[in-house]
């Protein structure tokens, strides 16, 4: 089913989302749906926030085909940065420039409750990042340093970029 996705500046974007004890058809009801309204809108990556569930989840799709983590923890991060200019399907039409960790590692549940670990680097560790700051309510705004590099872009411009996380 696809959901409507909640707009910044929506409090439940600010709230930590609380953590899933077990990964049962509900949840895995949730990833479905999520997966569905993330390439409806179109996106790369979409955590349970941004559909109003208040829960620790988050699927994403670079192109190499979706997948889901149930509560994700990034366990290392390496020191080397990159910038990627993102945007967020909760703020429509608005990019900015983000540097995060070029490398990292995620652990978490898959949508099956079995542990998952994934060594993500370039653009996945960047949506991976993106999505888990979601989850602590963070959005990517609060990651821009320069907020004079934050400029509006056209829908077309949007689905041409197909970063919208």
């Amino acid at each position: 089913m696809i959901r409507d996705i909640i707009r910044y500046p929506n409090p439940i974007l600010r709230k930590k989302c609380k953590a899933i004890k077990k990964v049962d058809p509900h949840i895995q009801k949730l990833i479905d749906d999520l997966i569905e309204t993330m390439h409806v809108a179109p996106g790369v990556g979409l955590a349970a926030p941004q559909v109003g569930e208040n829960l620790r989840v988050i699927v994403v799709d670079i192109g190499e085909g979706a997948f889901a983590v149930v509560n994700p923890k990034t366990k290392k991060k390496n020191r080397i940065l990159q910038t990627f200019e993102e945007g967020c399907l909760c703020l429509p039409g608005i990019v900015g420039p983000v540097e995060r960790a070029s490398q990292v590692t995620v652990e978490g549940l898959d949508r099956q409750g079995q542990k998952l670990i994934i060594e993500a680097e370039g653009f996945l560790a960047t949506v991976l990042q993106h999505e888990i700051d979601h989850l602590d309510g963070i959005v990517f705004l609060d990651r821009v340093k320069d907020k004079a590099l934050i400029r509006e872009v056209s829908k077309k411009e949007e689905i041409e970029k197909k970063e919208l996380l």
